[in-house]
């Protein structure tokens, strides 16, 4: 499924990796995920008057001649001494009719952001407790925007500053616009990622096949008969035949959800059905974590316990 793709395209894009995408849209080009992000801007840039237009927009009631007026109101873009952000959330503005209520929760929730110092994943599940219900009625396919959300949630996790964040998220990969044959550039190597519907017809030199791990690969949407679980044998076989010289499969050991949109539940995950008996002893096994014991992680700056017991220890203070 496309959105399989989120964490990979939000680690391309941080590191400046250019790609294009086939079947889907990009993960940072959706709307729900723009949305979010939307509010985060307006956290870290009060000024930033596209920001906030469509942050007001996500309310239902508002559009842009009413998003425009609060705008106006709480002073975007009039360079005034006191921040917009404080007069909405201190003086929240008052409006009739649709949008009332929900311009009032919109100043608390961004009031938490602002004044509890916590880390951009915190300030996405505090944004996400207003914007959830606002989003299953604004789009279609609500839960698998909802799905997005969680990635976008996991990613921002990973940093220790808003500013980091938005920064690393909104470097868009390099777009060619050379007309005649010069230099190489970056533009001219990069990355494909494509669903297996999309790839059908296609050959690659090297294919990656990632998420093969069961309920993915096969989609447990498709199990409710054995027509959906053949098809499914079938897409993976597409998969696996569109590489001409080197294939390799990926899927996660552990699976994290957030029922609450708190928390850190997971669950551990199990390689698709479809690689098994002889299938599987043809593969060449290789085993991944993401920071080894003693590794610094670039982005926290915090070493990996080496075991569970070192993590536990230092969790307790033992």
């Amino acid at each position: 499924a496309a959105w399989h793709s989120d964490l990979l395209e939000l680690e391309l894009a941080r590191r400046n990796i250019p790609f294009v995408k086939y079947g889907g849209i990009k993960f940072l080009e959706a709307a729900h995920v723009k949305d979010v992000m939307s509010y985060l801007r307006v956290l870290e840039n009060p000024a930033d008057e596209l920001a906030w237009f469509r942050m007001l927009q996500t309310i239902e009631g508002i559009g842009p001649a009413r998003a425009r007026q609060l705008m106006s109101s709480v002073g975007v873009g009039e360079g005034a001494d006191r921040s917009p952000l404080d007069r909405l959330i201190e003086e929240p503005p008052a409006l009739k009719g649709s949008g009332a209520e929900a311009i009032v929760e919109l100043a608390v929730t961004l009031g938490e952001c602002r004044d509890e110092g916590i880390g951009p994943g915190a300030e996405i599940d505090r944004v996400r407790a207003f914007y959830d219900p606002l989003l299953s009625a604004r789009y279609d396919s609500a839960p698998a925007r909802l799905r997005d959300l969680d990635q976008l949630a996991q990613i921002a996790a990973t940093f220790k500053t808003r500013a980091q964040f938005i920064t690393d998220l909104t470097l868009d990969p390099p777009a060619s616009t050379e007309d005649l044959a010069g230099r190489p550039g970056l533009d001219e190597d990069y990355l494909i990622l494509s669903t297996i519907h999309s790839a059908k017809g296609c050959e690659w030199a090297s294919v990656h096949v990632i998420q093969a791990a069961d309920g993915m690969i096969p989609s447990d949407m498709a199990l409710s008969d054995d027509d959906g679980l053949e098809e499914e044998r079938r897409l993976f076989y597409v998969a696996l035949t569109r590489a001409k010289r080197d294939l390799r499969v990926y899927f996660p050991l552990r699976l994290y959800y957030r029922r609450n949109g708190f928390g850190d539940g997971h669950a551990y995950a199990q390689l698709t059905r479809f690689v098994s008996g002889p299938a599987y002893e043809l593969f060449d096994k290789e085993t991944h974590t993401e920071v080894g014991a003693g590794d610094e992680d670039t982005r926290t700056g915090a070493s990996a316990p080496a075991s569970v017991a070192t993590f536990l220890d230092e969790l307790w203070g033992g």
